[in-house]
């Protein structure tokens, strides 16, 4: 018998139902999933977890896996709209009642044992694509790695973008302790594919501790930008004349070549083409980051909510908007480095625009208004009612020669593709 008829009552009950909302460790989660699936059914899975390129780095291994012909189920997080977006199969986000069966069995099987949202919704991706006939799983590691629900499933390859200060309150306050969290997802005998050169050395080290087969950006693996096109190598093979990535930024390249690393990795289980390699590095579709809206003014949206990603960011505007009077409206969950994002932006950003997020853990505009007394910027409008009201603000503002820039946080970037898109 099911608890809910809707995906929203679901999603609602499960949000009240555990006692915090990020409640890391395996022991819980695991438990249940042995008791929906004991024979530990499975697809081929691919593992990604990193601070940031995660998402970019699962929809270049979705793109070219299907490109090639293959059934692949990705699980990813957050959502931008609909939260039938973390479970995708081909590319398509499932229905709602395929995911309120799967939150029936959950509920089900596991007893008196509390769950989190984020628990919830792993689980009911990894029931649903055991059942669905995949050639390939893809996982999203949500936050860390180790102690990550995602990493309950044995990965064929693992993937570990990049590390940089985040969620620190969880993880670490070193990058070195992050490292080790996000290194976790290695196993034994399995590639292990690090895509940032300057990784810490305690993601080395724990692959070299469980006996993992490094695969190292720089050392592995490469690639080499020419001049309307770009090469991928490793030891074993290259590919030639593949197109620009379909996300702008050069850290697309290299989340591009640390998922062909994985594809190479799995060759022999899981043949691809440089055909299809070439086509899906070309076709991959990830909203959200650096997502530009033609019109005037321009808009250009991006979830980059860390120092790192936002580095990214500024990379981007140096590259394609340079000169270019920026308007940003601006919202960050409180948990962030605010400041250090602040003090990256400030010549960049010539009018701040602060959003009021309906979520728990946003950071207030008060709180906002504080820090950026404290970083000595001025320009900045406050005091609206909601996201709706800064973002008309700013647009009445900007001129049609400028841009608008709206960024910070996914629940930012979700409020205006929900009511403006």
């Amino acid at each position: 018998m099911t608890r809910f008829e809707s995906l929203h009552a679901w999603l609602d009950w499960q949000e009240k139902l555990h006692p915090r909302p990020i409640d890391l460790g395996l022991a819980r989660v695991a438990g249940v999933y042995r008791q929906l699936n004991p024979k530990q059914k499975k697809p081929p899975t691919i593992t990604v977890a990193g601070t940031n390129g995660k998402g970019s780095c699962v929809a270049f291994l979705e793109a070219m896996y299907r490109s090639a012909g293959y059934r692949v189920g990705a699980y990813t997080s957050p959502h931008i709209l609909r939260y039938n977006e973390r479970i995708r199969i081909d590319g398509v986000p499932v229905e709602d009642a395929l995911i309120c069966e799967a939150f029936t069995r959950i509920d089900a099987a596991r007893g008196d044992t509390s769950l989190s949202y984020f628990e919830f919704g792993t689980l009911a991706a990894l029931s649903i694509f055991a059942d669905a006939d995949l050639d390939i799983q893809l996982l999203e590691v949500g936050l860390g790695g180790r102690l990550d629900a995602v990493n309950i499933v044995d990965p064929d390859a693992a993937v570990v973008t990049t590390i940089a200060l985040d969620h620190v309150d969880w993880l670490g306050h070193t990058e070195d302790a992050i490292g080790r969290e996000k290194a976790g997802i290695f196993r034994r005998g399995v590639a292990a594919i690090v895509g940032d050169q300057q990784a810490p050395r305690s993601v080395i080290e724990t692959a070299e501790q469980v006996g993992a087969v490094v695969r190292q950006m720089g050392n592995a693996f490469t690639y080499r930008k020419q001049l309307n096109n770009w090469e991928w190598r490793c030891a074993e093979t290259e590919i030639r004349q593949l197109p620009s990535p379909a996300f702008k930024g050069e850290h697309q390249y290299r989340n591009a070549s640390a998922a062909i690393m994985a594809i190479n990795a799995l060759q022999p289980l899981l043949a691809v083409s440089d055909d299809a390699i070439r086509q899906g590095v070309h076709s991959a579709q990830l909203r959200g980051r650096f997502q530009l809206i033609a019109g005037e003014p321009r808009i250009l949206l991006d979830v980059g909510h860390n120092p790192q990603a936002v580095q990214t960011l500024i990379d981007y505007l140096h590259e394609y908007f340079p000169e270019i009077r920026i308007h940003a409206v601006f919202a960050m969950m409180r948990d962030k480095d605010i400041a250090g994002v602040l003090n990256m932006m400030r010549d960049k950003v010539a009018y701040w625009y602060l959003a009021p997020l309906v979520n728990p853990r946003a950071a207030s505009p008060d709180m906002l208004e504080t820090i950026f007394q404290q970083q000595g910027l001025d320009n900045v409008r406050s005091g609206f009612a909601d996201f709706t009201e800064a973002f008309q603000a700013a647009r009445q503002n900007v001129r049609q020669d400028e841009l608008l820039l709206i960024f910070g946080s996914f629940f930012l970037v979700s409020e205006y593709l929900s009511k403006f898109s």
